[in-house]
């Protein structure tokens, strides 16, 4: 935590979200809120008390017990209002976003844009939370199931995409019936600060929606408060794993989205120009620090020739601050990230790999104070070396070669993330032996980042995710949802009585 200098405490403070209400942190624990592109100081993030924590976790148990009777009707007109309050302040939330994360202006409205299509699910709700029937199951007996609400949930989430992940959990948590808290990244939380004003705006009743900031002690707290029924996580594996045991052992229920190393598969048939434009954009767009990233690129036999191409496509791309008109990419998110990006593309070169495009240390005219990378590619990279076994999350691409589809399906199965993986090939045969083949939960057929569009769920799988059930689409509906079956028999007065029955039949 940074100390709180002249500067920074002149800097607006970040508040807390309990009961309806924005509040000042009665905390001693501060953070800046950094602009990377500049190192700004744009606010103070306040690292909430034990007792704010259970404040808010107080007033979203209180919530609940009215908030689960609403009418489903009710739940999902809130989300249709929420959906264009976001529409409508496009503009804003994504200067918000690119201030405080970095992210060029475009790709921040891509960010807003790809939650937005979750609250517009969470509309769908009346849809998405039906139950089954079965009539006549026995003599004058039906059983049936209702999807109800668990209480109380939560959701931590990370600096990478500070609207996009908060409106993965809250929208679908609450239109379901349940209450929510929400402990955003302490290091970009302002634009999901807005989004909760929105929700607020657009009909979200006091207590439904909380907003707790801090760092481990907050993300503890939630882990371990009997009240809370359900966690979703996204963010690095070393976290992810802490909070799905610790949790999970306090007995709640949890998602955890993780780590991950994506590759993708280049077949030489594949077409060139169009692959080449997806690899740049997937390994360098939002300077790399995507959970989906294209990280690997594995060049099938003449493919490989193609890589004097990718590094010349690679220099075209512009750094600078996310701000200006035409950048490609922005700064990493803060100043120890960059030191950990160079010391990796440090360590690559140390370990063999080759060097085909080095990014460090970018001159970027107006933004000399900021945590810049440029595009850099590895060639000749394999599993061992840095670079290739640790998630690097910056604007690095790695290259590896295999001889045949078989050969690097082996490769990507071998690693032990599952998160996104993709194929770049004008061949069905060969995108379909990938597809049944590949054991990766998100695969793309010349598609560089396949994240699913909200009627499906996200599905990274192995070590990128703990627990069975994704964020968003029907598997989010069955998660923060406890299934209650009910056998009913209904008697009239002209119905024969059979005696005592003292077996486990229904006659």
């Amino acid at each position: 935590m940074n100390a709180p200098d002249k500067v920074a405490a002149l800097a607006p403070t970040v508040k807390l979200l309990i009961n309806g209400q924005f509040v000042e942190s009665k905390t001693t624990q501060w953070r800046d809120v950094v602009n990377p592109a500049t190192q700004q100081v744009l606010a103070r993030v306040p690292f909430a008390t034990a007792e704010e924590i259970d404040a808010a976790v107080a007033s979203a148990k209180e919530a609940f017990k009215t908030w689960k009777k609403t009418p489903i009707g009710t739940r999902a007109r809130i989300f249709l209002k929420l959906q264009q309050l976001i529409r409508d302040n496009m503009k804003e939330l994504a200067a918000l976003l690119t201030a405080e994360q970095g992210k060029t202006l475009p790709d921040a409205e891509g960010d807003v844009f790809r939650g937005l299509e979750v609250v517009e699910h969470a509309a769908n709700i009346g849809t998405l939370q039906l139950g089954e029937l079965a009539n006549n199951v026995a003599n004058g007996v039906d059983t049936y199931t209702l999807l109800q609400p668990l209480g109380v949930c939560a959701g931590i989430t990370p600096f990478n995409f500070p609207a996009m992940i908060p409106l993965w959990m809250f929208p679908m948590a609450i239109a379901t019936g349940n209450t929510f808290v929400l402990k955003p990244s302490e290091q970009d939380p302002m634009v999901t600060m807005r989004l909760c004003e929105l929700a607020l705006q657009a009909g979200v009743p006091p207590g439904v929606l909380n907003v707790v900031h801090g760092g481990e002690a907050a993300v503890n707290a939630i882990c371990d408060h009997a009240d809370i029924k359900a966690i979703s996580f996204v963010g690095s594996t070393k976290v992810g794993t802490h909070v799905y045991n610790r949790a999970s052992l306090a007995g709640k229920r949890v998602q955890c989205m993780m780590g991950a190393k994506n590759h993708a598969i280049v077949m030489p048939d594949a077409n060139k120009e169009q692959t080449l434009n997806a690899l740049a954009g997937a390994a360098f767009g939002a300077a790399g620090q995507r959970c989906m990233a294209l990280s690997v690129a594995v060049l099938v036999g003449e493919a490989r020739q193609w890589i004097p191409e990718l590094v010349e496509k690679a220099k075209t791309l512009k750094v600078s601050g996310g701000t200006e008109a035409g950048t490609d990419v922005g700064p990493l998110v803060s100043c120890a990230a960059l030191e950990r990006v160079t010391g990796l593309i440090d360590r690559g070169v140390a370990e063999g790999a080759k060097l085909e495009l080095d990014g460090r240390k970018p001159d970027v005219k107006g933004y000399e104070k900021g945590n810049f990378v440029g595009p850099t590619i590895f060639s000749g990279v394999k599993p061992g070396m840095s670079v290739y076994d640790q998630e690097i999350f910056g604007p690095v691409l790695c290259i590896a070669g295999a001889d045949d589809i078989d050969q690097a399906i082996e490769l990507i199965n071998a690693n032990p993330n599952g998160n996104g993986t993709a194929i770049f090939t004008q061949s069905g045969a060969a995108a379909r032996k990938f597809q049944e083949e590949i054991d990766v939960g998100q695969v793309g057929i010349n598609v560089p980042i396949p994240v699913p569009v909200p009627l499906f769920s996200f599905t990274g799988s192995r070590a990128s995710k703990l627990g069975d059930l994704g964020p968003y689409g029907k598997q989010v509906v069955m998660f923060y949802t406890q299934t209650k079956t009910v056998t009913a028999r209904w008697f009239d007065d002209s119905t024969t009585s059979h005696g005592v029955n003292t077996t486990i039949s229904l006659k």
